[in-house]
């Protein structure tokens, strides 16, 4: 299985994770969740890799704070609006197969790459 990184292609942390994949010269398939949005069963995936739904919100993004599903414990409202709007989810998304790795983690993404070896 490849790699796939769900990225923002502005975000500071998303470039972050395309430089350390090549310096080490890491094939991975870069997702735009811009042009593609994560459909469910990936959110799904998503938020058992990060502990729960809520866990997959941006804490550091304004806008995501400011509305009410920052807020509420609902997982299956949580995940249906975050599929809607996934700019509010924690990026970048580093995924092979059911293995995730959320957010800016150079350890996690060096285990990943480890493991996959």
């Amino acid at each position: 299985m490849s790699l796939q990184l769900y990225v923002y292609k502005k975000n500071f942390a998303a470039q972050k994770a395309e430089r350390f994949f090549k310096e080490r010269r890491v094939q991975l398939q870069l997702v735009d969740m811009k042009k593609h949005k994560p459909g469910l069963r990936e959110l799904q995936l998503f938020a058992r890799a990060a502990g729960g739904a809520r866990n997959l919100v941006d804490r550091e993004n304004v806008a995501a704070m400011s509305h009410p599903v920052a807020h509420t414990d609902m997982e299956n409202v949580i995940l249906d609006y975050l599929a809607e709007k996934p700019e509010f989810l924690r990026a970048p998304i580093l995924r092979d197969g059911q293995r995730v790795v959320i957010g800016e983690d150079p350890a996690g993404w060096q285990r990943l790459l480890e493991t996959q070896k």
